[in-house]
């Protein structure tokens, strides 16, 4: 199979610059005698034949290079099967989604806990370390004695 693929891409190249050099020899429509005139000179001296040899090379060539592109496309993805930059792609994606989906339930249990904590002590501060401990926000905290230091 790697010999049929690299033959192909061998005669993908060799057609790819057999075109380049055919339609750079070919003559744009007017290109004759431009000096006098450059379109009307057909009138004078006759319309340009429809198909000339290079016409006939170039369209030929034009079809062994679609051809052997498509092939090329087909033999390329029964080798390489996954190895895919789209299919890389989508799979990356797909370990973001999880990873989302893992985050926004961690979050999502994490702001239920607050909400069950606070529904429990109406007046905590969310976040506050001390909520746990200091549930009866009326009464102040316990003053430290006097008297009982190290005088």
């Amino acid at each position: 199979m790697q010999i049929l693929l690299f033959s192909i891409y061998l005669i993908h190249v060799l057609v790819s610059l057999f075109l380049i050099l055919v339609v750079l020899l070919q003559q744009g429509k007017g290109a004759d005698l431009a000096v006098f005139g450059g379109g009307s000179t057909q009138a004078a001296f006759g319309a340009r034949s429809a198909t000339t040899l290079l016409h006939k090379l170039t369209v030929g060539g034009f079809i062994i290079f679609i051809t052997t592109t498509i092939s090329i496309a087909i033999l390329q993805d029964h080798v390489d099967k996954g190895s895919s930059i789209v299919g890389a792609a989508a799979a990356a994606a797909e370990v973001a989604a999880d990873a989302v989906d893992e985050t926004t339930d961690a979050a999502s249990d994490a702001s239920q806990e607050a909400m069950d904590d606070s529904a429990a002590d109406p007046n905590a501060t969310p976040g506050d370390p001390n909520a746990a401990e200091n549930t009866d926000n009326d009464t102040p905290d316990a003053a430290p004695e006097e008297g009982g230091g190290d005088s």
